[in-house]
């Protein structure tokens, strides 16, 4: 897609939307709702209404929440708004909006009251929903706010992999939500943030009521707490409309139809959002751009210049070209966000087949000592597998750079997206971890390095291994009789590194170091044989040019017979019960 698309896409989806019965059905049973609730009954002292509608001939449910016209009025809309740390321990359970990097959020304090007076109601009618598709969760002005919350809390209750189950939320008029650690965390779900569809008219004060400390309504409110959007806005006037998706973009244009527009300085009327969705609908919208090029303005600026213009944003601001290139850098800035961001199936079919690679190698090193010890001995082997070793470091440079990429990736997403990619991309996450991390050792061992695993680790295997190990938790025990093909632990050749580096000490070092060299082998010859009973060991390993036989083993024989003589490991090797160890 490019930059053009990009920003011009905005008027096509805005027709998409127009065109179909979404809109119209959803604010169909909002008006209905404000009719009854408050328009036929001024007395109804309820702050807030729902109901829930099931559209003709449909398996699907619209739920519509309003306010009542006296929460549409400064009083309410001036509430400051409440930290995510406040509601802690509340009824209200928020928590899961939370993410690594945006762990605390806040939110309007009357919305929340709001939603906090159909706690009960909504409770039930969460457990009620879960059958019907599609559903539409809608609401007008506070109520649009209230409708967002409810759609977040369904939401949460929903596997990444259920995008078939997912609401959609339209919200008409409603004034922003929360602040940008809200804004943030929504947007770190990318499924999340487009379920939400916000409607707002040039001609609607409400929507453009919290957009800035600075602004006619909300003065008193601090820097600290403004509010920012989310999902994508559809503005409209009363010929046209376009879509946003970009937070900035639909910020500074909430700002521009906000000096455009007559504030009112006390309570607001409800807007009637039904007429101009007719009016849009029936209009045939079929715009060019070529005769916006005559006038200096290249195709992408053209895009914006419609845009504003189906907004109502026109004359000054078209032809302030500060504006309009500050508009068209953000777009450029969308469009390199999309272009870069990481998709971990794109490269797939290229990852596994950097992996067959390694495999093919990792057995044609197997009667010469093994991977390991050819990889790390750059002269030993065969011409053809030494010839290959650049080819592997190549591999291994592609295969780390993109798993380090993904679990970075994963780590800052929310607990149950982190739990969808262990379902479908841990297997080989394991894989390339037991494949890989060997050659890393090996590499940092030649160059004269000790204790890999505390000072030289990265971290994605850290937390490629503890998310394997997770989920092991409540699995069937090992009963495997059959010795892996590859070794299980991928630490394993830094502790035969290590124990290297202890014989040695154990043969020249002082008393003191010989003791804690003896030490180390001890706890060696432990986990080798855990690795052992187990069968979580390769034969690799007995490869008698492996680093393991050939440069631990038969190098200190001796050294390790005169002072471990009761190791397991040293009865083990010395008796050559690895001979039959398959």
């Amino acid at each position: 897609m490019s930059q053009d698309s990009l920003f011009s896409s905005g008027q096509e989806l805005a027709n998409l939307v127009v065109i179909s019965d979404l809109l119209h059905d959803s604010w169909a049973t909002i008006y209905d709702l404000i009719s009854h609730a408050y328009l036929n009954n001024p007395t109804n002292p309820a702050p807030i209404a729902f109901k829930v509608y099931y559209p003709y001939n449909t398996n699907g449910a619209i739920v519509a929440f309003v306010s009542s016209p006296t929460c549409t009025t400064l009083h309410h809309l001036q509430k400051e708004m409440v930290s995510s740390e406040d509601l802690e321990g509340s009824q209200l359970d928020f928590d899961f909006i939370s993410t690594k990097l945006n762990p605390h959020f806040s939110l309007h304090k009357e919305a929340i009251a709001l939603f906090a007076s159909l706690l009960n109601q909504l409770s039930a009618l969460k457990l009620q929903l879960g059958s019907f598709s599609p559903l539409i969760i809608t609401g007008h002005s506070l109520g649009g706010s209230v409708a967002s919350l409810f759609t977040l809390w369904l939401l949460d209750n929903i596997s990444p992999k259920d995008n078939n189950k997912r609401p959609t939320c339209i919200t008409f008029g409603s004034p922003f939500l929360g602040d940008r650690g809200f804004q943030q965390a929504i947007s770190e779900r990318p499924s999340w943030n487009s379920s939400f569809l916000h409607v707002a008219s040039n001609q609607d004060p409400i929507p453009r009521f919290l957009i800035s400390p600075t602004n006619g309504f909300s003065g008193s409110i601090p820097q600290s707490c403004v509010y920012k959007p989310f999902g994508t806005f559809l503005l409209c006037s009363d010929s046209d409309c376009s879509c946003f998706e970009e937070p900035e973009s639909v910020l500074d244009l909430m700002m521009v139809m906000n000096s455009n527009s007559q504030q009112q300085d006390s309570g607001f009327l409800i807007f009637n959002y039904g007429p101009i969705l007719e009016c849009l609908k029936r209009r045939v919208i079929c715009k060019g751009t070529s005769q916006l090029s005559d006038f200096g303005v290249n195709q992408l600026q053209a895009g914006i210049i419609l845009q504003l213009e189906a907004i109502g944003i026109g004359g000054q601001q078209t032809s302030n070209m500060s504006f309009l290139r500050n508009m068209e850098e953000r777009v450029k800035a969308s469009f390199a966000k999309k272009t870069n961001a990481f998709d971990p199936g794109k490269k797939l079919s290229k990852i596994k087949e950097d992996m067959a690679y390694l495999e093919w190698y990792k057995k044609a090193t197997l009667n010469e000592g093994g991977y390991y010890i050819c990889f790390k001995e750059r002269g030993s082997g065969s011409r053809d597998v030494v010839k290959s070793r650049e080819e592997i470091v190549k591999r291994h440079r592609i295969l780390t750079k993109y798993w380090k990429r993904m679990v970075a990736e994963v780590d800052k997403l929310p607990q149950k997206e982190e739990a969808a990619f262990r379902t479908r991309w841990l297997y080989g996450g394991t894989n390339y971890r037991r494949m890989v991390e060997p050659l890393e050792i090996a590499e940092y061992y030649m160059k004269g390095n000790r204790d890999y695993v505390n000072l030289g680790r990265s971290e994605h295997y850290k937390l490629l291994e503890k998310w394997m190990n997770e989920d092991k938790i409540g699995g069937i025990a090992n009963d495997r009789r059959k010795a892996v093909s590859l070794t299980e632990d991928s630490c394993f050749w830094a502790y035969v590194e290590e124990a290297i580096i202890a014989s040695k000490g154990l043969r020249e070092g002082s008393s003191e170091e010989k003791e804690n060299s003896r030490r180390n082998l001890v706890n060696f010859g432990e986990y080798v044989m855990s690795l052992i009973r187990s069968y979580s060991v390769s034969t690799e390993i007995f490869q008698p040019q492996s680093t393991f036989m050939k440069k631990w083993w038969q190098e200190y024989r001796q050294d390790i017979l005169s002072s471990l003589y009761s190791c397991p490991l040293t009865f083990y090797m010395e008796n050559e019960e690895y001979r039959s160890y398959a």
